[in-house]
């Protein structure tokens, strides 16, 4: 193959994964309608240990003493604020990519019962371990 050919092979592949990354940005941080309680959902990653399972939440800027877990029918219920910064408020805003307000995260549980057992607040993540009743 002439390279000419695989640089433009190269280059073709690496901008489909970057339209890739931001179709997936846009699916985990996406802002839902004004008319819903929620303006946004955080990512969350599960883990299925032996005991039970481990999720992490990201929420950066969101306090972790604002935060609200229950566990209720089968779901995992993650609720918090995430608000703008003061500098925010004074000023003309160039751009806007993070999501802020009022969100709420449900996330279904594998069928079982669960208890909360561990929630830590670590650099922007909530992790929570949930062990089998």
């Amino acid at each position: 193959m002439p390279s000419r050919d695989l640089e433009r092979l190269m280059w073709a592949e690496a901008c489909e994964m970057l339209d890739r990354a931001e179709r997936l940005h846009r699916q985990f941080y996406r802002p839902r309608r004004p008319s819903q309680a929620s303006a946004w959902e955080p990512p969350v990653d599960i883990y299925e240990v032996s005991d039970g399972l481990w999720l992490v939440v990201a929420m950066p800027g969101a306090r972790g003493d604002s935060i609200e877990v229950s566990v209720e029918d089968g779901e995992l219920v993650v609720s918090a604020e995430r608000r703008l910064p003061a500098a925010a408020l004074g000023g003309t805003v160039r751009r806007l990519e993070l999501p802020y307000g009022r969100f709420e995260r449900r996330v279904p549980l594998p069928s079982g019962t669960y208890t909360l057992q561990e929630r830590e607040w670590l650099d922007g993540c909530l992790y929570l371990g949930l062990q089998f009743a």
